[in-house]
């Protein structure tokens, strides 16, 4: 039975939460990909993988029964929940559960698509975010780790960019099987 990809849903989910942390999820000092994952599946996007069984993308309760110091067992999410270079290879490999397809061009994508960033063009992501509207063919985004709202998609005034900036466009699936 398939199952259909709520862009409005995921893309409100971000407008709530992008200057906060949602406490049903746990919070890193570097949240892009955290918060993209929890957008998109507040979205619908379905998980797939879990402790145990394999690679994938996904989220486990167990993360709450951290004793409140920080820490938290690695069977409670995958690396592609909450790293962005994980993702990424995620994002290009996945057939099942979360599926996207990469796009050449930001022209190509609509809201609660997502674009990943190689700071350094050295093949390596630094940072995810989800398209929260498109102005005349432009992406602005919505993040975390430096929290941003409705933000022209290059980055080009942050102090993270550099010329060798190389982006990662991803049309997210309106339909999982």
């Amino acid at each position: 039975m398939p199952i259909y990809y709520n862009r409005q849903a995921a893309v409100q989910y971000a407008r709530t939460w992008w200057n906060r942390k949602n406490p049903n999820y746990p919070a890193f000092s570097v949240d892009c990909t955290n918060f993209v994952s929890q957008c998109l599946r507040a979205g619908g996007a379905p998980m797939s993988g879990a402790p145990n069984r394999g690679k994938g993308w996904w989220i486990t309760d167990g993360w709450r029964r951290g004793s409140g110091n920080g820490y938290y067992s690695n069977e409670t999410w995958s690396y592609s929940w909450s790293v962005s270079h994980s993702f990424r290879l995620y994002l290009e490999n996945a057939k099942s559960g979360l599926t996207a397809k990469r796009v050449q061009s930001p022209s190509e994508l609509e809201i609660g698509d997502v674009i990943c960033y190689d700071f350094q063009g050295n093949g390596v992501i630094d940072h995810t975010t989800i398209v929260t509207s498109m102005v005349n063919g432009v992406p602005y985004i919505h993040a975390h780790t430096v929290d941003s709202a409705d933000r022209h998609y290059d980055y080009s005034n942050s102090y993270a960019y550099t010329p060798n900036t190389k982006y990662y466009f991803f049309k997210i699936d309106d339909v999982f099987y």
